[in-house]
């Protein structure tokens, strides 16, 4: 799990997991694959700030280093940022005006999404600092932290703050109070399983938890259709016209909504791109064969494609 999972488990993962905090979300997704961890937590999108290409890169899987890899569940988790660092002391602030809790700040370390979240704050109160890209949150902490002059900042968790023993310079930067991130939960696929069995329960405390959730947020009366959703990726020949749309075709004949469309360089060639779609619907509890059916089209058509996973929608 990367750093804004501290508090993952009190936002569905039910009885608190051992929790390993890694430095990059490619981290996350080789350690469960590689099977030392059970399931690990990425961030898909935010609200404010879009898809997190990050996870995408991954989920491309350009060179196929996650073949036992799929996404079993999602969770949505209400981000606010703080920017912490140490303060400065008492003697060296007198005289310095506006801002002046600030103007020791030199420069701001975080993540590039952290970053695009909070837009409005850097350029209010930290303007013309430098800002410099880091693997999470967790690690611009830490360098702040490490920095022996104190002029260095993070923008962070207050959770981050606490751990390293940080000063809380500014709360709730986050540009939008609404602002949320959706996280996806990845496992590795049981390969011993037969594909027709159900997958999600491979993870079954945490599919009892997150459907309960679901029926207790949104009610359980709603068609299967509607409160399920699927992943699936898949490339098109480059200069097919059409090639796309016929693709995008499968779904609409199957009467399956899409929720999203994104797409990444596949770097075989310049300008061609993987692409992402969620739909609804679950591949494997699917009574009229409508996503079996997209499914089915889509490899037809396409030049590439794969199912990432199936799981229960908590919105």
């Amino acid at each position: 799990m990367e750093s804004t999972g501290e508090k993952h488990q009190e936002n569905g993962l039910g009885a608190k997991p051992t929790v390993c905090f890694l430095d990059t979300i490619k981290d996350i997704f080789d350690t469960t694959q590689s099977g030392l961890a059970t399931c690990g937590v990425v961030p898909f999108e935010n609200s404010t700030n879009g898809s997190v290409v990050f996870t995408l890169d991954q989920i491309a899987d350009r060179t196929g280093e996650y073949p036992d890899l799929s996404v079993c569940a999602e969770i949505y988790f209400d981000v606010h940022h703080c920017l912490v660092g140490r303060k400065q002391q008492q003697g060296e602030v007198e005289g310095q005006g506006q801002g002046g809790g600030l103007a020791h700040v030199e420069r701001v370390y975080s993540h590039p999404q952290a970053f695009g979240q909070c837009t409005k704050f850097l350029r209010e109160k930290l303007r013309g600092v430098e800002t410099v890209d880091v693997s999470s949150t967790s690690r611009a902490a830490t360098l702040a932290r490490d920095d022996p002059s104190g002029s260095s900042a993070a923008v962070s968790s207050a959770v981050a703050a606490q751990l390293l023993g940080l000063d809380i310079l500014a709360r709730n930067i986050e540009d939008r109070e609404d602002n949320t991130t959706r996280f996806f939960v990845l496992r590795r696929r049981d390969n011993s399983r037969s594909s027709s069995s159900n997958d999600d329960d491979e993870v079954p405390e945490l599919e009892e938890v997150l459907t309960a959730r679901r029926r207790r947020d949104h009610g359980g009366d709603r068609d299967i259709y509607s409160h399920t959703k699927s992943l699936a990726s898949f490339t098109v020949p480059h200069r097919s016209p059409g090639a796309l749309a016929d693709v995008l075709e499968c779904f609409r004949r199957a009467r399956l909504n899409l929720t999203s469309i994104n797409s990444r360089p596949s770097l075989a060639q310049p300008f061609q791109y993987v692409f992402f779609v969620e739909f609804e619907g679950h591949r494997l509890r699917d009574p009229e064969g409508r996503v079996a059916d997209a499914l089915a089209n889509v490899a037809a058509v396409a030049q590439s494609c794969r199912w990432w996973g199936s799981w229960d929608n908590m919105r």
